[in-house]
């Protein structure tokens, strides 16, 4: 079984309705990110059927997308989060975080400020990992390390940080993990040179499907979580780290459940 760090599968089935057969004969388990409670229904349903680690949280990018209509969407999303955390449904607090890429986004950073407190608080509450988003927001992060180490674990969804920072989040105590996804695959020199430095204990990858296309593809499927182990295990080699894909994969599988014990078991 692989394992795909980080989904959407609800907008990945609109555009391939073969999605979840897909996933289900390639053996794949993943982690299904939601923001809207009819995402989530999609994927409690989806992960009834085969395994899935369901997430859900309102991404740091809503405030600056949304119409006022959405805003009231996003405060709705938050009350479907605190009760879902209660009802025990829902195995991650994710993706949150911060994105301060452009000028659109950092205009919005004093509300995500404020959803990242109500996400932090709700995680701590239920004692739930934290999938992040950060985007040139990674001195957002060490403002709460304090915090964070008291969470079971932290997943850096798409990690675009350096190796430095990785080493720097993990020395702080935070129990986290890094995932690469098509980055490694797309000659992003940042995330190819973290992802084979990090400890393979410390990694995850994932297809961010539908969102992280290879050149030439209009979306991202779960089929591409093979390319990108294998990309790994090359950059690792290339470090002087000898993994096979195969290995790679096995490690990288029991993070994964590592991360998601409270519900799924490694076998």
């Amino acid at each position: 079984m692989a394992s795909d760090a980080h989904a959407h599968p609800f907008e990945l089935d609109r555009l391939y309705s073969g999605a979840e057969t897909e996933r289900r004969k390639l053996n794949i388990i993943c982690a299904a990110s939601a923001w809207r409670r009819e995402e989530f229904l999609h994927n409690e349903q989806a992960a009834a059927v085969f395994p899935m680690a369901l997430c859900f949280a309102v991404h740091p990018q809503l405030p600056a997308l949304s119409s006022a209509r959405d805003t009231k969407t996003a405060r709705d999303s938050l009350l479907a989060l605190e009760h879902l955390a209660a009802e025990n449904r829902i195995d991650a607090v994710g993706e949150t975080g911060f994105d301060l890429y452009d000028e659109t986004f950092r205009a919005t950073e004093k509300i995500q400020d404020e959803l990242f407190e109500q996400h932090l608080c709700i995680a701590e509450k239920y004692e739930l990992p934290l999938v992040l988003h950060v985007r040139r927001a990674a001195q957002k992060i060490f403002l709460h390390t304090k915090r964070l180490k008291k969470i079971p674990s932290v997943v850096f969804h798409s990690y675009q940080g350096t190796e430095g920072e990785a080493a720097s989040i993990l020395r702080r105590g935070i129990n986290a993990y890094f995932s690469f996804g098509a980055a490694i695959l797309l000659n992003h020199k940042t995330a190819m040179k973290t992802c084979a430095a990090l400890d393979a204990e410390r990694l995850l990858f994932e297809t961010d499907a539908p969102y992280q296309s290879l050149r030439g593809k209009a979306f991202s499927s779960y089929a591409e979580i093979k390319l990108i182990i294998q990309e790994a295990a090359e950059l690792k080699r290339a470090a002087g780290q000898s993994y096979t894909p195969a290995e790679l994969e096995k490690i990288t599988d029991a993070n994964f459940f590592a991360v998601y014990k409270k519900r799924l078991s490694y076998e």
